[in-house]
């Protein structure tokens, strides 16, 4: 498997599925399946059971996992899904937008 360009805390744009072109921050990114956990993109209903803590059951609204190909990382200075590079900057590999060179590691 290929390296994930997306990493925790990226603000990414879903590209396809049924939440295409909706944004958010990534929760967490699970590699060796390939796919990554956004805030706000892909919600599901989750039933819960009947139990002390939820006497009456339920359902719980959370965020479902997206494959890694349908994400993009969201450029905010080009207000769109970018594809990275990898720059040297000094000693440090830097990812940057391809099309402005805003760079994503602070």
């Amino acid at each position: 498997m290929s390296v994930p360009r997306i990493r925790k805390n990226d603000v990414v744009i879903a590209i396809a599925g049924a939440s295409a072109g909706k944004t958010g921050k990534v929760l967490q990114v699970m590699r060796t399946r390939g796919r990554a956990i956004v805030e706000g993109v892909n919600p599901v209903r989750k039933t819960l059971r009947k139990s002390q803590d939820h006497p009456q059951g339920g359902f719980v609204q959370k965020d479902a996992a997206l494959d890694l190909s349908n994400l993009m990382p969201y450029c905010p200075s080009c207000k769109k899904g970018v594809k990275i590079g990898k720059e040297k900057d000094g000693k440090r590999s830097v990812r940057r937008c391809r099309a402005c060179r805003h760079s994503f590691d602070g």
